[in-house]
């Protein structure tokens, strides 16, 4: 038997990889983390999940000052914002988070973290650049990385991507954010908050396009409120740099050609896996353009390695790559054949107010012939919605002919953290009477996720057949 030097190896200092990382050391494996930049904690701490909501809090923050009249207090009037100073708490944020995420942390659980641009020579050799490194098990969790828009001109100047724009010194004028993602929207919002001119360029006719469109169109009227401008369905020609502007032309939904201005553009258009100098066909691993071609297991088409996260092409989100960290764990050291399993992933798009869901949406049940009903609630109808100011937005469970939940979507206050309860009851599989018949303390705007249960039996409870079935108890009585 082949002597390794190490039982397995991580290449990709990440959500997935240091999950699968300290998973490994914990139960007693020899693991080594391999990691080409400076510090561990991949595109979610240093370019993602953490500076974009953190840069959000402060945008939310500048934004309620605005809004005091509402609230029966005095009016108040901000002086412009320090973006030094909006981005160094940023900073300040993620290093705090970064001790979580140090080199000695994962040495203090046994694993040997190495820095270099891992390269294989064959499915269990690993070149760093400045060593070579064995293992019995490899598990490639690279990411991915903002994807390049093949616009003419726009390689000649210089652009944001997420990479950057939390790092500037200066708060954009105007700005010009082509994508209207969940990256494009954040961003969008936090910075017309914080006194940029934000126009957003999408090629779709709907922002996040993969949601339901009447969600999307009404979270588009609330950020329009707010003075973003937004050109859908159009289609971008050229960018170039006119002087102290940048520009970009494009054709509009109504065919027109028109020129966009901007001091700064952000490219948020879709990202790319990374797989570039890892030379994976030496060892023997299929890829494609939109990722690591894995099994239900993470396991890839070379038996001892395997992939997880970003760089797998699928639910590009941090909890999906730790998930999918857990699933590698199972599989590649414990030896459990544990498959994932995406039914209720949730998901959240942080704007204000917040967008996700989990399961199905209408979209794509209509996709599937599936047959359903819609059950839906307004938080304008939730007290405390009315107490707090936030009023906006809906909830939509989707549910079919048998009452069982194909999908819930949420548009409104805190939609993230209501998404938990649903979580637990449908990965629970608990019932939705058990769920209807549970008492919430009052009030709260988690209030709207057993509302909208109760919508579900009132509509059975309150029948013609139940009142037809009541008379008729009531008559035999006397």
């Amino acid at each position: 038997m082949a002597a390794f030097d190490f039982d397995i190896g991580v290449i990709g200092g990440g959500a997935a990889g240091l999950t699968v990382a300290s998973g490994s050391a914990q139960l007693g494996a020899k693991t080594v983390l391999v990691e080409q930049e400076e510090l561990l904690g991949g595109d979610c701490l240093h370019f993602g999940c953490v500076p974009s909501k953190t840069l959000i809090k402060s945008a939310s923050v500048y934004h309620q000052l605005g809004r005091q009249e509402i609230f029966g207090l005095p009016p108040v009037t901000p002086q412009p914002v320090d973006f030094k100073a909006v981005r160094d708490r940023v900073q300040q944020v993620v290093s705090t988070i970064q001790h979580h995420d140090s080199v000695e942390r994962f040495n203090g659980l046994g694993v040997a973290v190495k820095f270099g641009a891992a390269s294989f020579r064959d499915n269990h050799l690993v070149d760093t650049g400045t060593e070579k490194i064995t293992a019995r098990k490899w598990v490639v969790a690279t990411g991915s990385s903002p994807a390049a828009l093949p616009l003419p001109g726009l390689a000649d100047i210089a652009t944001l991507t997420n990479r950057e724009i939390f790092h500037l010194d200066y708060l954009p004028e105007s700005l010009i954010i082509i994508g209207a993602g969940p990256i494009g929207i954040e961003m969008a919002q936090a910075f017309s908050r914080l006194g940029s001119k934000v126009t957003v360029l999408q090629r779709s006719p709907q922002i996040l396009s993969s949601e339901d469109a009447d969600l999307a169109d009404d979270l588009k009227k609330i950020l329009e409120n707010e003075g973003i401008e937004f050109h859908l369905g159009c289609t971008m020609l050229s960018a170039a740099e006119e002087g102290a502007e940048k520009t970009v032309a494009i054709r509009n939904g109504d065919g027109q050609e028109i020129k966009v201005c901007g001091s700064d553009i952000l490219v948020a258009a879709g990202r790319r896996v990374n797989v570039e100098g890892l030379a994976l066909e030496n060892g023997g691993i299929d890829f494609d353009r939109k990722g690591i071609v894995v099994d239900r297991r993470l396991r890839t088409s070379t038996k001892n390695i395997f992939a997880a996260g970003d760089v797998v092409g699928g639910y590009q989100f941090t909890h999906v790559a730790g998930y999918e960290g857990g699933i590698v764990v199972t599989n590649a050291v414990m030896g459990l054949p544990r498959k994932v399993n995406y039914r209720w992933m949730p998901h959240c798009t942080y704007c204000d107010p917040e967008l996700g869901g989990m399961g199905l949406n209408e979209k794509q049940a209509r996709e599937q012939g599936l047959d359903y009903d819609v059950y839906e609630e307004k938080f304008s109808d939730n007290d405390r919605a009315q107490a707090e100011g936030e009023t906006s937005g809906k909830i939509k469970v989707l549910l079919n002919p048998k009452g069982k939940v194909l999908g819930v979507r949420l548009l409104g206050y805190h939609a993230g953290d209501l998404l938990a309860q649903w979580v637990g009851l449908l990965n629970g599989g608990v019932k939705m009477s058990v769920a209807a018949g549970s008492v919430l303390p009052y009030p709260t705007i988690a209030e709207i996720n057993k509302r909208v249960i109760g919508s579900y039996f009132s509509k059975k409870i309150f029948s013609d057949r139940v009142r037809k079935i009541l008379k008729f108890i009531h008559n035999y009585r006397g």
